[in-house]
């Protein structure tokens, strides 16, 4: 039998309380982008190319520390929707660079403007002073 204060037990702990936090931002943000018919990797990779003016596979791959055949996966179904393209890298003919097309600019801001809209619901509960102390606890564990 399981013992019911055990799960009360556990919203004492910091680090459960993290885990549910982020377990529920990641199932909102799958929500906020089915409409847009991207997956959280697809945004993470679109992100990545547009910021930059075009990146090999290995780099996208180690910018987003997956394996290649994972970004080759991810690459693959943004350019089946015409997000990316690929194209060779000048002076080397054997390398493939993946570069954002308009409509991944496009979606892509699209897609940040609901996550952005979704994010300030989820911390509508706290206050701006709240808001900075949680910031500046996450720094302090991410930095």
């Amino acid at each position: 039998m399981v013992d019911p204060s055990a799960d009360t037990q556990r919203l004492d702990d910091p680090g459960e309380l993290l885990r549910r936090a982020s377990h529920r931002m990641r199932r909102r943000w799958v929500e906020v982008l089915q409409p847009l018919d991207l997956s959280p990797h697809q945004v993470r990779a679109l992100r990545a190319v547009v910021s930059g003016e075009s990146l090999r596979l290995s780099e996208l791959a180690e910018r987003l520390a997956v394996a290649n055949r994972s970004v080759t996966d991810v690459v693959d179904a943004l350019v089946e929707r015409g997000l990316v393209e690929r194209g060779p890298v000048p002076g080397d003919r054997r390398a493939i660079a993946v570069r954002a097309t308009a409509a991944g600019r496009e979606l892509l801001g699209r897609a940040e403007k609901a996550r952005t809209a979704d994010v300030e619901d989820f911390l509508g509960r706290l206050s701006v002073a709240e808001r900075h102390q949680l910031a500046a606890l996450l720094h302090k564990l991410v930095d």
